[in-house]
């Protein structure tokens, strides 16, 4: 049986960090990261991401935007 690890995020009000990562992108806006990984290829989702070293980073104020909280 594996063990599971649950990740915690800060409310996104209170995140700071010009971008977050894959896995806290896709909590904040209720999709998995595969999802999010398959906008960022076809450059067709909600928020399009930026690329830092081969990694994909997502604006916090794009998804502050998208969800209403901008």
């Amino acid at each position: 049986m594996q063990k599971q690890t649950v990740q915690l995020f800060p409310p996104l009000e209170a995140v700071t960090r010009p971008t977050v990562d894959t896995a806290a992108a896709a909590y904040y806006l209720n999709r998995k990261p595969q999802t999010l990984r398959c906008w960022a290829v076809y450059q067709n989702g909600a928020v399009n991401p930026i690329r830092i070293s081969g990694r994909l980073a997502w604006k916090t104020s794009d998804l502050r935007r998208v969800l209403g909280l901008a």
